[in-house]
């Protein structure tokens, strides 16, 4: 039986050396039937010349403006879908992927036509067998939690799990589910993108599942990772706004609430969290900006 043709497609903005590197252990793979397009956001570090020269055969659209994560993914995925990819790989450019990764993902997600999403076991570039994401979850109140987040690899996970949703860095998702769901929608621009258009999959029937042999690793996030302000706005309006779009339970609404005007007084008052001014600043424009419905990037 022949291979499902898989295109993925990378997101590089001035990390040619991340770039050149994911797609060396992307092309040492063992699946065969793929091709890979790199989206480049206008890169002055000589992305696009490195790569054509390394990687020819790598199709390189450059695009016009920056549309954020999901706008910038969406031209890629659009052309896989036009040159006619049966899955199509929405993979961080700051990721190495283990040979059998790629391979690993495909024949879990084509063991069953009802499965639409599948995603690897994602870990810590910079502690090998520390856990970054076993797939995603969402609790009671609608946060969005990394199943064993930090935890070291003990072999607890040992066969495919469904999940509510997959870590973005590294998500495969069905051609059919892109056409019955759409694309990324791009009202986030940045951050929880992804758990918005997993939600959307499950909604409409497909499962989606957790690979834990597909492994990956990831450099972009480490355990003692601190976001800058613009992740606090985004992260403030995107969680409201996928409350909203998925008529999320009115108590899941007031705790939210609660949680951010919580934290915006104690940001305030307490002097203790005098240095998360500029944070308070980005959460209170997020909270604002979703009730205005201005969606897309933040303008200062």
């Amino acid at each position: 039986m022949s291979q499902p043709y898989v295109i993925t497609i990378i997101l590089n903005t001035n990390r040619r050396e991340d770039t050149l590197a994911c797609l060396d252990s992307l092309h040492r793979g063992a699946f065969e039937n793929q091709a890979t397009i790199v989206l480049d956001n206008s890169s002055t570090d000589g992305s696009v010349q490195a790569i054509r020269l390394a990687f020819p055969s790598v199709q390189i659209i450059e695009l016009a403006e920056n549309l954020g994560y999901a706008g910038n993914n969406n031209v890629g995925i659009k052309a896989a879908m036009s040159r006619g990819a049966d899955w199509v790989f929405v993979l961080n450019e700051d990721t190495i992927l283990a040979p059998d990764c790629l391979a690993s993902l495909v024949e879990v997600g084509e063991s069953d036509a009802r499965i639409g999403i599948v995603g690897p076991m994602v870990y810590h570039h910079d502690e090998p067998n520390i856990i970054q994401s076993a797939g995603g979850k969402l609790n009671q109140h609608w946060e969005s939690v990394h199943i064993a987040k930090d935890e070291p690899d003990r072999g607890q996970f040992t066969k495919p799990h469904p999940v509510d949703w997959i870590s973005g860095c590294a998500i495969l998702v069905r051609r059919a589910v892109i056409e019955q769901v759409g694309m990324l929608d791009e009202r986030f621009f940045y951050y929880w993108e992804e758990t918005d258009w997993c939600l959307r999959a499950r909604k409409s029937g497909w499962r989606i599942l957790h690979v834990p042999r597909a492994k990956l690793w990831h450099k972009g996030v480490q355990r003692d990772y601190r976001p800058n302000p613009y992740v606090t706005y985004y992260s403030t309006r995107n969680r409201l706004l996928l409350l909203a779009k998925h008529n999320a339970p009115l108590k899941a609404r007031i705790v939210v609430w609660a949680q951010v005007l919580g934290t915006l007084a104690s940001w305030t008052i307490k002097p203790k969290w005098r240095s998360m001014r500029k944070h308070r600043t980005a959460m209170w424009r997020g909270a604002m900006d979703f009730v205005r419905h201005r969606w897309g990037q933040l303008t200062y």
